[in-house]
C-alpha cells in the first residue's frame, strides 16, 4: 500500500548523496574488510562503554582515548595524543597548528614520517565536553586507519567525507551523527581536522541515511542505538531505513 498513491516513502538525501554513501560503503568495505561492519561494536554514550569518571582532566582525555582506540582497532601505544590549545601565539606562528576560521581546529592528525608515530591532537576546549571530545577522536582515529594504514590518499577528493562515514563503518556513528551540525571539516595538504560550525562534510541527513545502510547491511530492523540518535537525525534514519526496506538494495 506503501508504493501506490504517491505514498512511497521519500529518502532525506539526494540520489548523488546515496550514491556515494552506497559506494563509500565498498570502497570502505575492501579497504577495512566486510567483517569490520559485521563485528563492530556499535559504541554508545553510557556507562557500560565508558565507565571512567569524567573530570575533564588530561588524565581523564587519555582514559577516554584507549577506550575509543581499542573500540576501533587502534593500537593506542602506536599513536600520541595531545591536546591543543583553544588560542594562543603558539596556534598562531606554528604552520602545523594553524587556526582555520575564527574557533581555529577542534582536531588535528598528523601523519607519522619514517621512527616516528601518527599523533591525533584535540582542542582544550573539548574537554567540556566528553561526547564531542569521542567524536572528534574517532574521526582523528580514522585518519590514522585509512591515511597511515595506507588505505587512503590525503588529496583524495573526498577524503574527509569518507573519514566520516568510516566512523559510521567502525561503529562510532552515533557520536559522529550527533555532533555533525556542530563541527566542519578542515583540512590542507598536511594536517586534517575537525573546526568548530554548523556545517560539516558530511550533513545530519547523509548520517542518518549512512547509519541506515550500516543497520541493514547488519541485519538490524530495528536497532536500539537509534534510540541515541538526536530527534532529527533518528526521524531520518528511520525515514532512510523505511526507503531501504522497500527498496531492497544491496551493496555488491
Amino acid at each position: 500500500m506503501e508504493a501506490m498513491f504517491g505514498l512511497r516513502t521519500k529518502l532525506p538525501v539526494t540520489e548523488e548523496e546515496r550514491l556515494w554513501v552506497e559506494d563509500g560503503f565498498r570502497r570502505l568495505s575492501r579497504m577495512l574488510g566486510a567483517s569490520r561492519l559485521q563485528n563492530a561494536a556499535v559504541v554508545l554514550p553510557t556507562d557500560e562503554f565508558f565507565p571512567d569518571l569524567w573530570d575533564g582532566t588530561e588524565s581523564a582525555l587519555r582514559k577516554l582515548f584507549h577506550r575509543v582506540c581499542g573500540y576501533m582497532g587502534v593500537d593506542p601505544n602506536q599513536v600520541e595524543v595531545e591536546i591543543i590549545p583553544d588560542a594562543s601565539e603558539l596556534l598562531e606562528a606554528l604552520p602545523a597548528y594553524r587556526l582555520s576560521g575564527q574557533n581555529g581546529p577542534a582536531g588535528l592528525h598528523f601523519g607519522g614520517g619514517e621512527g616516528e608515530r601518527p599523533l591525533v591532537a584535540m582542542r582544550n576546549s573539548l574537554l567540556k565536553d566528553p561526547l564531542g571530545a569521542v567524536a572528534t577522536l574517532a574521526h582523528e582515529l580514522s585518519h590514522v586507519i585509512l591515511l597511515d594504514g595506507g588505505h587512503l590518499a590525503r588529496d583524495a577528493e573526498d577524503m574527509e567525507p569518507l573519514t566520516d562515514l568510516a566512523t559510521v563503518y567502525l561503529g562510532l556513528g552515533v557520536f559522529t551523527a550527533n555532533a555533525s551540525r556542530n563541527f566542519r571539516k578542515y583540512q590542507d595538504d598536511h594536517r586534517a581536522g575537525w573546526s568548530m560550525s554548523r556545517l560539516g562534510y558530511l550533513p545530519e541527513t547523509v548520517f542518518g541515511y549512512a547509519l541506515a545502510r550500516f543497520a541493514k547491511e547488519r541485519g538490524e530492523a530495528d536497532p536500539g542505538w537509534a534510540k541515541h540518535l538526536s530527534t532529527n537525525l533518528n526521524a531520518w534514519f528511520r525515514q532512510s531505513a523505511k526507503w531501504l526496506r522497500q527498496e531492497s538494495l544491496p551493496i555488491e
